[in-house]
């Protein structure tokens, strides 16, 4: 995601700009809303900073799991998965860094060590940490080393962030099939251990849903969704 206009002007950390286009286009929604703009379905107030995540949690009669994936900016992984069903929540956050409980503007000063992350909530009967996998492999771009599209740094890197050992073994081998199958041996997606997520602010939790006309999410991730629907429409929410 490119920064914000709204970062130079209440003089935050500096960081690498992108185009003026795109600095331009993500500013505009925050411009207009104020930083108090806070999804309606997930807000990170109310879910704490974690050190580590529970692969698996109970609520009701359901046992769920979790999953957590970098693939880019999270606004669209947020809302591609949104739409898988068996998903019951998606929160973006941060992972992978050495700051504690990291600010935006921190993670995009790229020294940090956090990656732009989403923290997946399923219901293991009605959908697969596999087929997980799959839909995250096939939405985002993961031949290319820190970078998806326009957006560029190692906070945009391309990982899958198992839990256990048993997710380890299964990302593995799924990493393997497609790469072998799809992707020509080019796939630079790494498999780590997950040692820490924190909720991202709340302006970026729900992102897509709360703010359909941004030109961003009309662009770029109205598209992401696009292909999610062309490539498992039998897989989406109705």
């Amino acid at each position: 995601m490119a920064h914000r206009l709204s970062d130079s002007v209440t003089n935050a950390p500096q960081v690498e700009r992108r185009s003026i286009i795109n600095l331009f286009v993500r500013s505009l929604p925050l411009l207009a809303l104020g930083f108090g703009a806070v999804g309606q379905t997930i807000t990170a107030s109310t879910l704490p900073a974690a050190e580590s995540a529970p692969a698996s949690e109970s609520q009701g009669d359901k046992k769920l799991k979790q999953a957590t994936f970098g693939g880019g900016c999270f606004w669209c992984t947020e809302a591609v998965f949104q739409r898988l069903k068996g998903v019951e929540q998606v929160v973006s956050g941060y992972s992978g860094g050495h700051v504690v409980n990291p600010t935006y503007e921190q993670v995009c000063g790229k020294k940090t060590g956090h990656v732009e992350v989403i923290q997946i909530t399923y219901d293991p009967s009605v959908v697969s940490y596999e087929k997980l996998l799959i839909v995250f492999f096939k939405t985002h771009d993961p031949t290319t080393k820190n970078r998806q599209g326009a957006d560029s740094g190692p906070q945009y890197r391309s990982v899958v962030f198992y839990q256990d050992d048993e997710q380890k073994k299964i990302a593995e081998d799924v990493r393997k099939k497609l790469n072998d199958k799809i992707f020509n041996g080019k796939i630079v997606t790494d498999i780590d251990p997950l040692i820490n997520f924190y909720p991202a602010e709340d302006y970026h939790q729900n992102y897509f849903n709360e703010n359909p006309g941004n030109p961003y999410c009309q662009g770029v991730v109205a598209s992401k969704v696009r292909k999610f629907i062309e490539l498992f429409g039998d897989d989406a929410k109705d």
